[in-house]
């Protein structure tokens, strides 16, 4: 009975020595902590590169004026137009542009507006039914012209496709006028009409939706001035001129589409990359 009572608590000793020690040797399992979430980063969007554009518009004239000289007894009478108003009418043109970035582009353009009508009327004296009789005479003509220009452009930016923009552009417009039909009560008389280059200079606004990856629908107004020049010349039988018209105002309103051969901004983002995230074990 010694011996089983000695046994047992050798047992219980060696049970409280080992536990311990071998609870230490057992490995806990590692814990997993949720992984960060990605970075990511932007890929940069190169918007640029040349496009080319086409254009028709409808526009309306505002004839400024317009001066003659009158010849007989003294050598020379200066008049004026008492009135001039020119008709609409359509023109169309094309241009070749760069996207320099996202919100600045320039262009080249040329636009050939179609004839505009003039009628107006001036004051004067004619022979019927005395020498010396004020008269008011009929003048009928047009114009038309060639408009080039250099513009420049700020694309405010883009939302759903559209893009607001605002612009100005400088250059120059050869303009012709045809024969100006003066009558009053001397008769009809036919002044051969002048033609030319003059300075002109345009400021414009408008947007553009994005049709395509590529192709825009460009719609807007633009306003455009051309200097003064020569109207008409002298007729003999007359005795008057030449005619000088003292500018033209021109209001657009104008439709088109734009090709884009680089990187338009009507192109989907490219996806954003980042390296693969890793798991960290912790112990």
């Amino acid at each position: 009975m010694f011996n089983t009572a000695r046994m047992a608590l050798f047992a219980a000793l060696f049970a409280g020595v080992a536990g311990p020690a071998l609870a230490a040797d057992l490995a806990e399992p590692p814990v997993v902590e949720a992984a960060p979430p990605p970075v990511t980063y932007e890929q940069p969007v190169d918007v640029g590169g040349w496009y080319i554009r086409g254009d028709i518009d409808y526009h309306w004239s505002r004839f400024g004026g317009g001066d003659y000289i009158t010849y007989g007894a003294a050598p020379q009478i200066p008049g004026s137009f008492d009135s001039g108003k020119l008709k609409g009418a359509f023109s169309a043109g094309a241009g070749v542009g760069y996207q320099i970035n996202q919100h600045f582009r320039t262009d080249l353009t040329g636009d050939w507006m179609f004839g505009s009508k003039f009628r107006g009327s001036t004051s004067g004296f004619c022979n019927t039914p005395a020498p010396g009789t004020p008269c008011v005479s009929t003048d009928t003509s047009s114009y038309s012209a060639l408009l080039l220009l250099a513009n420049a452009y700020v694309d405010i930016g883009t939302w759903h496709g559209f893009t607001p923009y605002v612009g100005a552009g400088i250059g120059g417009a050869w303009v012709k006028w045809d024969t100006l039909h003066n009558s009053d009560a001397d008769g009809d008389f036919f002044h051969r009409g002048g033609k030319g280059w003059r300075f002109a200079y345009a400021l414009m606004a408008g947007t553009s939706y994005c049709l395509t990856d590529r192709v825009k629908l460009d719609v807007g107004y633009r306003y455009s001035h051309i200097n003064g020049g020569k109207m008409f010349d002298y007729e003999a039988t007359s005795n008057v001129g030449p005619g000088y018209d003292r500018g033209i105002d021109v209001h657009e309103v104008r439709g088109g589409l734009r090709y884009q051969f680089g990187r338009s901004d009507c192109a989907p983002p490219p996806e954003p990359y980042g390296p693969e995230p890793e798991p960290i074990y912790t112990k």
